[in-house]
């Protein structure tokens, strides 16, 4: 099936290693010329363009920290002046922690809140300007199920999280007169380089407990995600808006 994505412009966040990654690979893969973007993982977004360029698309690496306006705007600015005018953005970046929440300090909160919920909005305001002026868009976030359902150990981040579905239906209620869509997807534990600390370097015994959460009976895989994501994105989903689409393994059902 032809999603209707090669030429597209796409802003990966937090694409430097793991999920980002694949998701930028993915698009790239569709024909899209596609930024990825990082903060502390340059030479992996780095390597991640190079592999992407190889596929015949236009790709590149833009680094920000999240948490700057100026250098979130400067990035945006980037992108538009290298690739063209922003068609999808992907918000995958954020700060996470699993910590028991009477442990935790506000200097614990503080990142998470910094990058996961004001750097989301950040680049979300800079990449709508772009949409509105170039006839609209297509934005696609990702946010842990704990946003959701709640979870022991993660009341922090999932305070955040749970930001991103706000977020996602007022974004569609708000800019769809600018004909940008928003939608967001909602994922469980997904097998990258960080699984260990979210797992806490799981044993064989905490892992098949985790796993006994799944009716699935299996942790996700990038590629599990990446087509939800690539259509959500596409012109095929122009009448879906305003959405939270779970892949999950049946982790948590709506």
């Amino acid at each position: 099936m032809d999603l209707q994505l090669s030429g597209k412009t796409v802003l990966v966040t937090g694409a430097g290693q793991g999920l980002g990654r694949a998701i930028g690979h993915a698009f790239a893969r569709e024909g899209a010329n596609v930024a990825f973007h990082y903060n502390s993982s340059a030479s992996g977004a780095e390597e991640a363009a190079k592999e992407a360029a190889a596929l015949g698309v236009k790709a590149i690496a833009v680094g920000a920290d999240l948490r700057d306006g100026a250098a979130v705007e400067t990035a945006v600015n980037e992108v538009k002046a290298r690739l063209g005018s922003i068609d999808v953005l992907v918000n995958n970046a954020a700060a996470t922690q699993s910590k028991p929440f009477l442990d935790t300090t506000e200097e614990d909160w503080a990142p998470q809140i910094e990058v996961t919920v004001a750097g989301t909005l950040r680049v979300v305001q800079a990449v709508a300007k772009q949409m509105v002026d170039n006839g609209g868009g297509s934005m696609v976030s990702l946010m842990g199920d704990s946003g959701r359902v709640g979870e022991s150990r993660l009341l922090v981040t999932a305070t955040t999280r749970s930001t991103t579905v706000g977020l996602t239906k007022s974004l569609a209620k708000e800019l769809a007169r600018h004909q940008i869509r928003a939608n967001a997807v909602s994922i469980a534990l997904v097998q990258t380089g960080s699984l260990d600390a979210h797992t806490g370097n799981a044993d064989e015994a905490k892992m098949k407990k985790i796993l006994s959460a799944y009716p699935l009976r299996r942790l996700g895989r990038p590629e599990d995600v990446t087509p939800t994501v690539l259509l959500l994105a596409s012109p095929l989903s122009s009448w879906t808006t305003g959405q939270v689409v779970s892949v999950n393994g049946g982790y948590a059902m709506p």
